[in-house]
């Protein structure tokens, strides 16, 4: 509307138009778009309204203000249509669980599935290391703003699904952390998914409120079944006696649900032979001599500081490299970005 016809319809005075006509000069006609655009340019940042915008976030209970993203924005489209698979579990699994969410990441990345997961200790954990040591794109909702890492010796992991998948987060930017968005963030890992498999969880956990959700919106339950006298696996347990469906094998998983929306167009052989070695980094690609080099400074355990002066070397040239070895499982990542040998060749969990 031009300045006189605001004057009319407002009676505001000359000094306010003025001022209205300064900001009209400064973010133009359309200042929610420019608004909008800044925020953008600033950091990745997803609202509703956007094409993009996953529908089934507006049926929740409630809905996201707006999702903040950090990684390959490509697969927002798979997100939209909820071509992915979300698996959750304790903080503090078996070897058994881990070993099953690991399989359950590598088994769904080589079907071509974005796996869903919130980056925390334990079988989230495990997730997203069995996606990217398969070459796949992991995707972690975190209860956190982008920038904080929790728990702290996940900076390398949080690196690498930045890196091959996609961060997100509905906290902006310097916002204080609270117990409660860490459960906050269950109802957005469903909302992403097309099926939900909890691993393993005791009676308490968030997990068990990530099911709940799965079974209000319709999405199929998985549940690995475990001992039944761990108490980390009596929530879960508990799932099959309320109707959720068994997952023996992760291959039976895809029995049901098929390829995923990322498999190459050459098959379901291709894929599970030749992972893309863009995404995921391996340990077999390091020098033989630096990687020897670098265990031999870990020893038995050192901080990234001592590492950087054992080695000569910057913190920044020596994260890749230390990823690479707790992908391989030679390595396991302690808190306060320290690492110690792993006393299996296996797992690094």
């Amino acid at each position: 509307m031009p300045l006189d016809g605001l004057r009319l319809g407002t009676g505001w005075s000359t000094s306010v138009l003025v001022q209205v006509d300064a900001y009209r000069q400064r973010l133009g006609e359309a200042p929610l778009a420019a608004i909008q655009q800044r925020l953008r340019d600033e950091a990745p940042l997803l609202l509703p309204g956007d094409p993009a915008w996953p529908p089934a976030l507006g049926a929740l209970q409630r809905p996201p203000l707006a999702l903040h993203w950090q990684g390959q924005g490509r697969l927002w489209p798979q997100l939209a249509r909820r071509q992915a698979v979300a698996v959750v579990g304790t903080r503090r699994p078996s070897l058994h669980g881990r070993s099953m969410a690991r399989r359950l990441g590598e088994v769904l990345a080589r079907a071509g599935w974005p796996v869903v997961s919130g980056l925390a200790e334990g079988i989230d954990a495990a997730v997203h290391r069995g996606c990217l040591e398969a070459g796949g794109a992991p995707v972690a909702v975190l209860g956190t703003p982008l920038a904080r890492v929790y728990p702290r010796h996940h900076a390398l992991l949080q690196g690498a699904v930045a890196e091959a998948g996609l961060l997100i987060s509905e906290s902006p930017p310097g916002t204080r952390v609270m117990p409660g968005h860490f459960a906050a963030r269950n109802r957005l890992q469903v909302a992403l998914a097309r099926a939900v498999v909890v691993v393993e969880c005791p009676i308490s956990s968030g997990a068990l409120h990530s099911a709940s959700i799965a079974w209000q919106q319709g999405l199929p339950l998985y549940v690995v079944p475990a001992d039944a006298g761990r108490v980390s696996a009596q929530g879960s347990n508990r799932l099959l006696s309320q109707g959720a469906t068994p997952l023996l094998d992760p291959a039976d998983l895809l029995a049901e649900l098929g390829n995923g929306p990322l498999l190459p167009p050459s098959g379901p052989g291709a894929a599970a032979s030749a992972p893309s070695p863009s995404l995921s980094p391996s340990a077999s690609a390091l020098d033989p001599d630096r990687r020897a080099a670098l265990l031999r400074a870990v020893g038995a355990g050192a901080s990234l500081e001592q590492l950087s002066l054992r080695l000569d070397q910057p913190p920044a040239e020596l994260m890749l490299p230390l990823l690479d070895l707790e992908l391989a499982g030679h390595l396991r990542a302690e808190a306060g970005l320290c690492w110690s040998p792993c006393s299996r060749g296996g797992s690094s969990e």
